[in-house]
């Protein structure tokens, strides 16, 4: 099967990260905006991130056969400095509209304050204007109360639920989440958000239309496999194919073409690790490009 993944943060993994991803199947991925782990200290910071997401990390995506989206905005993390979220607001156009920019995103709540507010409804109406979908982070604290103001709010701002992919969902907020016609993304994470198991129950119980399954991979204890592996355990527990098609493929394919970006053609563009981007390979040490995947033998 083939898989996509439209939640995995690639800056913080390794190469080999890209090449297992690529040998399970996942033919694509969305890269949402994120936070370092520290503050960023100045919007420059924000501007290389962004480049990187637009320029090598999409190219080094592309060296291990895989296509790379992202989507771009102001995580909910970094929106209580105000003064340097209003920088970030500044710079967000310039990238929006960019090659493989398919959403707002990820943006929310965190810890669900007025500044976090004021920020989200901003990008709502950045995501009005330029027609994008947008990506929410829902709250790991008091995570029911956050997800539906995310939905309420977002309702207010005159945004099409279809256009909405609510992320981190669980139990507790699924059924609430489908009511409203939004997508429900579900992050299979270690010991935190969502185990495969839970996921395997909750495909049972409310179906697969507009529910899709990310790994949310970054540089926490996390697993870019997430989504094949969850695949499989569907499989093993007798969901259908095509209904694990739908919820590790498709679906996210279908909520995210809505920015005009998404091309199922190009997942299957040919791999040249020759190529450089801006001079620089992912090649190290006389390294010899790889053409040939079907090989086990490294050299």
């Amino acid at each position: 099967m083939s898989f996509f993944d439209p939640h995995v943060h690639m800056t913080s993994r390794t190469t080999d990260d890209y090449q297992a991803m690529a040998d399970a199947g996942i033919v694509a991925l969305i890269e949402p905006s994120f936070w370092l782990g520290q503050p960023r200290t100045g919007v420059d910071s924000f501007k290389d991130y962004f480049s990187s997401l637009v320029g090598w990390e999409r190219f080094r995506s592309s060296q291990f056969g895989i296509k790379h989206y992202c989507t771009i905005g102001l995580n909910s993390r970094e929106a209580n400095n105000e003064a340097l979220a209003e920088q970030v607001m500044e710079v967000l156009p310039l990238f929006m509209y960019k090659d493989g920019v398919v959403g707002i995103g990820e943006i929310g709540f965190d810890d669900q304050t007025p500044l976090e507010e004021k920020y989200y409804r901003l990008q709502l109406e950045l995501a009005k204007e330029a027609n994008l979908p947008v990506q929410i982070h829902t709250p790991h604290r008091d995570k029911k109360r956050g997800t539906q103001r995310s939905m309420d709010i977002a309702i207010e701002h005159g945004i099409d639920p279809t256009m909405v992919i609510v992320d981190h969902n669980n139990e507790e907020t699924v059924k609430d989440v489908l009511n409203k016609g939004f997508w429900a993304a579900f992050t299979i994470y270690p010991f935190t958000k969502m185990g495969n198991q839970r996921m395997v129950e909750i495909t049972k119980q409310f179906g697969p239309e507009r529910i899709m399954i990310n790994s949310a991979a970054d540089w926490g204890i996390s697993d870019p496999l997430a989504v094949p592996k969850t695949a499989a355990l569907m499989k093993q527990q007798g969901i259908s194919v095509d209904d694990i098609r739908l919820v590790t493929y498709q679906n996210a394919i279908t909520a995210f073409a809505q920015s005009g970006q998404i091309d199922e053609s190009d997942f299957t563009s040919g791999i040249d690790q020759s190529i450089k981007f801006e001079g620089n390979s992912i090649l190290r040490g006389g390294q010899q490009p790889r053409i040939n995947k079907s090989s086990i033998i490294i050299r």
